[in-house]
């Protein structure tokens, strides 16, 4: 078995980097969306196809193998913190929107509460297309205060008969003539004043 000079070695080197650049990138590929990961898959296939150099290659032509890895490698690992560094600029303006959005929501409902307050508190104003003419209320007569008139002795005949009615009867019969202050009155009290 032969020695492996320090040229051989730095090409294996860069080899087995190229192999990780590759493998990073297929496994942030598949964070990413759809057109991201499809460019960022060709350049980890660049990478993983600059790893798999032969021995004998190796053995050969060692500078020129270790600088297609380096450059296959270089390429990966440069697309993918590109792609990272655009998601992470796409995710933060996503939620710099959101934050706004809610915000302004929250601005908007804080609005609304603020005008049902002030609604609440003034009375509404009202526009002169918005009356409507409404009837002109009838005032009723005034009432002017009854004489008191001599109350004439009724026949024995209409008090035995509100003698026969119940409290409740004898105040309807009250409030039908018209009567007040009865509310509170006792049975021979109703009769006294119905008679």
């Amino acid at each position: 078995m032969s020695k492996t000079s320090k040229v051989q070695r730095k090409a294996l080197d860069a080899l087995e980097d190229a192999a990780a650049a590759a493998h990073f990138a297929k496994k942030t590929a598949k964070k990413l969306p759809a057109k991201p990961a499809k460019k960022l898959r060709e350049y980890a296939k660049d990478a993983k196809a600059a790893s798999d150099a032969s021995k004998k290659a190796v053995r050969h032509h060692p500078k020129k193998v270790a600088k297609r890895a380096e450059k296959a490698a270089d390429r990966a690992l440069t697309a993918t913190e590109d792609a990272l560094i655009r998601a992470d600029a796409k995710a933060a303006a996503k939620a710099r929107a959101q934050q706004k959005a809610a915000a302004k929501k929250a601005e908007a409902r804080s609005a609304k509460k603020a005008k049902a307050v002030v609604a609440a508190a003034v009375e509404p104003v009202v526009r002169p297309e918005q009356v409507v003419a409404a009837p002109t209320p009838v005032k009723p007569a005034a009432r002017k205060p009854a004489a008191r008139k001599p109350v004439a002795p009724k026949p024995a005949a209409a008090s035995e008969d509100l003698a026969t009615l119940t409290v409740a009867a004898l105040r309807d019969r009250a409030r039908a003539e018209g009567r007040t202050g009865y509310s509170r009155f006792t049975k021979a009290q109703l009769i006294d004043l119905l008679s």
